[in-house]
């Protein structure tokens, strides 16, 4: 007797066991021998030898041993395959919950930020009622301006590097997987940059930077055309190149630096690091718009300073607060004394853990599309 198993390691594992089973008989003759009388020879049959016996019990043995161990590897298998399914579904539930979407809390972030924009309209039509005559007062010294002599279109060089940047960053906060709690981060501290501006413009007026500036009159007492100014200038979104700013006294702090720092510093924060060469662009269409900026004469230095200055150091400070989570709990943690911390709190309470850089389509792919889009799909894990 042979006996041969096969063992697979899939979803239903069942023992095989192929058995063949020889049996030898003792050859008869088809007729009994006969003696000289005619009558037959009767023979006793005889036992089968001891040591056959004991064989066939051993190999009888053997595979009853191997079908027990066969039924235990059954068992085995398909309990670690059910242990494995469990952690893996524990796993996932854990990171899905770690990283809420919160889409709410994204569009209260945006409405504080559109509330600064439009408040910021109001304070630059307000500043520009108090901006000293620039025939009586001269521009105050800069030394930027003492080497650098002014180049007119400089200052469309800077507006349109800016377009470019928050229109790569718009592109690519589109794609990002956890775009909700991107987006909530650079709505606050979009708002809250301007509320500093707000601030800063009101409380200082300064001259103009340069003669060559054409300031719209002053209305005084005209809430209407006030009115009217604000309107025009959310309507072409505050640039000059689209002939919408004609109001002066917005320089301390600059806007168009905050914009072309803060755009650069969320592309390269929430992108891969391999794409250091898109970083590289980025850098070079931020500081370069900067530097344009004082070329144009259209702010003085300090401005600029100033706004690369909140800008770093706000978003910075934010982003150590929310990338560490033991700074949120620790009782010496200096940061947590700003006063947007309860705000800070608010939009960062469900967030337990740092944010992946994970891209995926805004919308959803066909079902023939989802298997190789996963193949070429891109993402860091930090």
């Amino acid at each position: 007797m042979a006996a041969s198993e096969l063992i697979q390691d899939s979803d239903d594992v069942r023992p095989h066991v192929e058995a063949t089973v020889t049996t030898t008989n003792p050859p008869t003759s088809p007729h009994p021998p006969r003696v000289a009388n005619g009558n037959p020879t009767h023979h006793t049959p005889s036992p089968m030898p001891p040591a056959d016996t004991q064989h066939g019990k051993n190999k009888c043995s053997k595979l009853s041993s191997r079908l027990q161990q066969c039924q235990l590897i059954h068992t085995l298998s398909n309990r670690l395959k059910r242990q494995r399914d469990y952690i893996k579904i524990t796993v996932t539930e854990e990171r899905a919950n770690s990283l809420p979407k919160e889409w709410w809390k994204t569009g209260v972030a945006f409405l504080y930020a559109l509330f600064n924009l439009f408040f910021t309209t109001v304070v630059i039509t307000i500043v520009h009622e108090r901006v000293p005559d620039k025939s009586a007062n001269p521009p105050l010294p800069d030394k930027f301006f003492d080497y650098v002599d002014r180049v007119p279109w400089a200052f469309t060089v800077t507006e349109v590097n800016g377009l470019i940047l928050v229109g790569l960053w718009f592109v690519q906060w589109i794609f990002l997987k956890h775009k909700a709690i991107i987006g909530r981060r650079c709505f606050f501290l979009i708002g809250t940059l301007y509320m500093y501006r707000c601030v800063t413009m009101y409380i200082t007026t300064l001259p103009v930077p340069g003669k060559h500036m054409v300031c719209a009159p002053k209305l005084y007492n005209d809430s209407t055309g006030k009115i009217w100014r604000i309107l025009r200038l959310i309507s072409g979104g505050g640039l000059s190149m689209t002939g919408s700013h004609l109001m002066c006294g917005d320089f301390l702090y600059s806007g168009h630096t905050v914009m072309l720092t803060l755009s650069y510093l969320f592309i390269k924060e929430y992108s891969p690091r391999w794409m250091w060469w898109y970083h590289g662009i980025c850098w070079l269409l931020s500081a370069s718009g900067v530097i344009c900026i004082l070329i144009a004469h259209e702010h003085y230095s300090i401005d600029v300073v100033i706004g690369y200055f909140v800008t770093t150091r706000v978003f910075w400070w934010y982003h150590t607060m929310a990338n560490t989570h033991v700074l949120r709990r620790a009782p010496n943690n200096y940061l947590s004394r700003t006063w947007w911390n309860p705000v800070f709190n608010f939009l960062e309470r469900n967030v337990q853990t740092t944010v992946p850089i994970t891209f995926s389509w805004p919308v959803a792919l066909p079902s023939s599309c989802r298997q190789r889009y996963r193949m070429v799909e891109g993402g860091r894990e930090e």
